[in-house]
């Protein structure tokens, strides 16, 4: 694994208003990310480590409307986190991220895509689980029950169990599934486990669901197992976040 940069942006709105002919030639050639603090952005950033990619953080403080600057909308018109620049390359949403670095540098660092294509539709079709059935209810959880309070809101005992129910469905196809294979896509760790560290980490932490991963055997050592990569261990020791 190459070397990394952790270098974080301390004024990202001064960051946003430089002029690209102001910036070392060196330094445009290190990759951004946008936005390390928050669930999203560490998908990428566990990827990049993955990868032994060289990066670099500029925070976005979204409670701050930081993500709403015209500047910043120049780069993400939706103003969500993240967002990387890559040279002269930007690119938003945080598994299409993930998908162009796993491809860009597949045969370096830990090959997270698979070796045939065979493998490679597993990864592909367990991203989508991910995305469609697997982050829905747990985003919901966490907007419930870690940032409504944060905005002021309190939270409906109803619809925080509305959402643990549709979790807990997920999670037993998943407990099916890991009794057959080590890892979501067969016996490979890829982008498809990769890509499920930075919500269920939440769980484990400030919720205090832990149980929704720790009553079902096969999840629990899975998770015990991605958790445990030293990128993800880096990622949540430099950008702790909310967790």
């Amino acid at each position: 694994m190459g070397p990394i940069y952790y270098k974080e942006r301390v004024d990202p709105e001064r960051y946003l208003e430089i002029r690209s002919d102001e910036r070392e030639e060196e330094e445009k050639m290190v990759v951004k990310v946008y936005g390390p603090d928050y669930a999203n952005p560490k998908r990428v950033l566990v990827c990049l480590i993955e990868k032994g990619v060289e990066f670099e953080t500029v925070p976005i403080d979204i409670f701050k409307d930081e993500n709403r600057s015209p500047e910043f909308l120049k780069l993400q018109p939706f103003g969500s986190v993240p967002v990387i620049q890559d040279g002269d390359y930007t690119l938003f949403e945080s598994r299409a991220i993930a998908r162009y670095y796993a491809q860009k540098y597949k045969h370096q660092g830990t090959d997270l895509l698979g070796k045939t294509i065979e493998e490679t539709g597993l990864v592909e079709q367990w991203l989508e689980v991910e995305a469609q059935c697997y982050s829905p209810p747990i985003t919901d959880l966490i907007y419930k029950i870690v940032l409504d309070p944060i905005r002021g809101l309190t939270p409906d005992p109803k619809l925080i169990k509305e959402s643990e129910d549709k979790l807990c469905k997920v999670l037993d196809i998943y407990e099916e599934r890991l009794s057959k294979s080590k890892y979501l896509a067969g016996d490979l760790f890829s982008l498809a486990d990769l890509s499920h560290l930075s919500l269920t980490q939440y769980l484990m932490g400030k919720m205090r669901k832990e149980y929704l991963i720790r009553d079902r055997k096969h999840v629990s050592a899975w998770w015990d197992d991605i958790s445990s990569r030293p990128s993800w261990k880096k990622v949540i020791e430099l950008w702790p976040g909310l967790y």
